[in-house]
């Protein structure tokens, strides 16, 4: 069984690694999505997952909710978030941004485009802060 601790201690191996849109490469690339990916899948919580095709700037021109969709495959809406638990943001027409909670103090460690890398912040920060966001909580973690 995956626990919690697992899932933050491989987000935090990310770290630094460069934003690229859907690449999925520690030390090379990764967008928010696919480090959900690899995170939740080298940790075995989750089998492999290749999300289908998004433009860099879906959430401008489509209201769609291909990453809650996913999300939905393989956890839950809760309200009050856990460690190791999923968040997302909505920026423009959808939910599009996502990050793994890291602590019990809701920092989050994201691939961001507007760091140009993987980074953990605060939950609040300033280019975060006031988004309407929503928890989900993977099934089967300890």
């Amino acid at each position: 069984m995956t626990t919690r601790q697992q899932i933050i201690d491989e987000a935090r191996t990310w770290l630094g690694t460069p934003w690229h849109h859907r690449a999925r490469v520690k030390g090379a690339g990764v967008d928010c999505v696919m480090l959900l990916c690899e995170v939740y899948e080298t940790t075995g919580a989750i089998p492999h997952v290749e999300p289908e095709y998004y433009p860099i700037d879906v959430m401008m021109h489509r209201d769609g909710e291909h990453v809650i969709a996913w999300l939905e495959r393989f956890g839950s809406l809760v309200e009050v978030p856990q460690p190791a638990d999923v968040v997302i943001f909505r920026f423009g027409r959808s939910f599009s941004h996502a990050g793994i909670i890291a602590d019990t103090d809701l920092n989050v460690i994201h691939a961001f485009r507007s760091y140009n890398m993987v980074v953990e912040t605060r939950i609040d920060e300033h280019l975060l802060a006031g988004r309407e966001r929503r928890f989900y909580a993977f099934r089967g973690l300890a």
